[in-house]
């Protein structure tokens, strides 16, 4: 597994390009997988999928992500999931794969990226539903209670709209969900993790139980990368993301409600709340 969303190594096996509603996209195909591909957009990795394995996960996030899918649920139960932000639809692939049956919508805003993914990187006989808008706008065309689980993964070029970071927000994502519902939110971040935390103050600020998934050296400030934020309302399994972390490739360190809390900052508002950091140079394929 590579550690990041970078671009693959090697040459890639094949090329292809295509002009998408907000910027340049390419799929590379991975030299080492016959079916496998990363999805860029504009030079950003947004992706990886293998069609013939799609529980094969190469960017270490998505990985984490999908140790909440196993844990939030007995396994093989299907689950209600609202994904905002598209890219290629690892995890949806992933959770259609593991709990058959589950009812999965995708938000994504680019309409020439979902025809791109949907002509060379089908995804028939799944169960998907794919929205094209605003992820925050398709909130209010959920009901309420619905959701056992919501992703947020979205990413205008290599950064999270301002929109998308609020207490208000997060309290919208909130009402969607099932008792028992699980938020789960990608944050790039790097140094003091500043914007990190006041994504775990808008996130503790709506709901009783945090937590947060990260490598050491993201967390420690050595390196920027992803660190995975969750919120609920009922415990959360961090006993069993702490075990299935530490085991990976490239482990991660989980924080409980506690640890998570104390590095919480302020929760922006959506008048005070900011984009993403930009990633430096070389971060998730960016030139």
């Amino acid at each position: 597994m590579r550690r990041g969303a970078g671009r693959p190594g090697g040459r890639a096996r094949a090329v292809v390009r295509a002009e998408v509603e907000h910027g340049s996209a390419e799929l590379l195909g991975d030299p080492d997988r016959p079916q496998g591909w990363t999805l860029l957009v504009d030079g950003t990795a947004q992706s990886h999928v293998d069609l013939d394995d799609p529980t094969h996960l190469e960017f270490e996030y998505v990985r984490r992500l999908a140790h909440v899918v196993d844990l939030i649920a007995p396994a093989t139960a299907p689950l209600r999931v609202l994904h905002l932000g598209g890219g290629a639809w690892t995890l949806p692939r992933y959770v259609a794969a593991t709990r058959p049956g589950s009812t999965q919508r995708i938000v994504e805003i680019d309409a020439g990226l979902v025809d791109l993914v949907t002509a060379r990187l089908p995804a028939d006989g799944l169960g998907l539903e794919v929205t094209v808008g605003d992820a925050r706008a398709a909130l209010t065309s959920v009901h309420p209670g619905s959701v056992d689980l919501l992703v947020l993964d979205v990413f205008a070029g290599a950064r999270t709209p301002a929109h998308l970071t609020s207490v208000e927000y997060v309290t919208a994502a909130a009402a969607l969900l099932a008792p028992g519902g699980v938020y789960a939110a990608n944050v790039a971040d790097g140094g003091d993790l500043g914007f990190a935390r006041t994504q775990l103050a808008a996130v503790a600020a709506v709901f009783p139980e945090l937590a947060a998934v990260a490598a050491p050296d993201v967390l420690r400030g050595r390196r920027f990368g992803n660190v995975v934020v969750l919120g609920a309302r009922a415990p959360l399994p961090v006993d069993g993301l702490t075990r299935r972390a530490a085991g990976d490739p490239f482990p991660a360190r989980v924080l409980d409600s506690t640890q998570a809390g104390r590095m919480a900052t302020v929760a922006p508002t959506d008048r005070t709340a900011t984009p993403s950091p930009m990633p430096p140079s070389g971060f998730f394929g960016r030139p």
